[in-house]
C-alpha cells in the first residue's frame, strides 16, 4: 500500500474576502440556525421583562423588599444607580414623571438601551454581524457617557441638585 504525497494545495477553502466598510458580515453559514442565533438576545429580553414584571409587583418603595444601596447606607450619597429600581417600578405603572424623579439618567438612557437591544435582535435574526463603530467614535461616546454619569452623580448629591436625588433621605 502506498501513501500519496502530501498535497501542495491547501485542502481548506479560501476565506471569503472581508466585508467592505459599508456591508454587514454574513454569519448564517457559520453554523447554527436562526433559533440558535436568537437565543441570547431573546433570553436577555425575557430576563429584563421578568425583572421588570417582578419590580412592578413587588414595590421597591416599601421598606424591607430590597436592600439599601451600600453607597447610600454607608456614605449617605446617591450613587448613579440609586433610584433605578423605583424608577423601573414607576415606569412599569406608566408613571414617567415619578420614574424621572427617582433616576433621570436611567430614564434618559432607556432609548439607547432599546436601540442596542433592537440592533442585536435585528442582526441575530438576519444572521449578520453589525458593522463595528469607528474606534474614535466608540471611545468618544464612552468618555462622554462617563463624564455625564460623573456629573449627574456629583450634581444629584449637592444641595442645588437635590431635585435629581433618588427620593430617599
Amino acid at each position: 500500500m502506498s501513501t500519496a504525497p502530501p498535497s501542495t494545495e491547501s485542502s481548506h477553502a479560501q476565506a471569503p474576502a472581508a466585508a467592505s466598510a459599508g456591508e454587514d458580515r454574513d454569519l448564517s453559514r457559520r453554523g447554527g440556525g436562526r433559533g440558535q442565533r436568537m437565543l441570547a438576545p431573546l433570553a436577555t429580553i425575557g430576563g429584563l421583562a421578568a425583572a421588570t414584571a417582578f419590580l412592578a409587583v413587588v414595590d421597591p418603595n416599601e421598606p424591607g423588599h430590597y436592600p439599601l444601596c451600600p453607597t447610600k447606607y454607608f456614605l449617605g450619597l446617591d450613587c448613579p444607580g440609586c433610584g433605578g429600581l423605583r424608577a423601573t417600578h414607576d415606569l412599569a405603572h406608566g408613571n414617567i414623571a415619578g420614574a424621572f424623579d427617582h433616576n433621570a439618567f436611567f430614564v434618559l438612557s432607556l432609548p439607547l438601551i432599546a436601540f442596542l437591544l433592537g440592533r442585536w435582535v435585528w442582526h441575530s435574526w438576519r444572521g449578520t454581524e453589525p458593522r463595528p463603530w469607528p474606534p474614535r467614535l466608540t471611545r468618544g461616546l464612552l468618555i462622554a457617557a462617563a463624564v455625564l454619569l460623573t456629573i449627574f452623580t456629583v450634581v444629584r448629591n449637592l444641595p442645588f441638585g437635590a431635585f435629581l436625588g433618588s427620593g430617599l433621605s
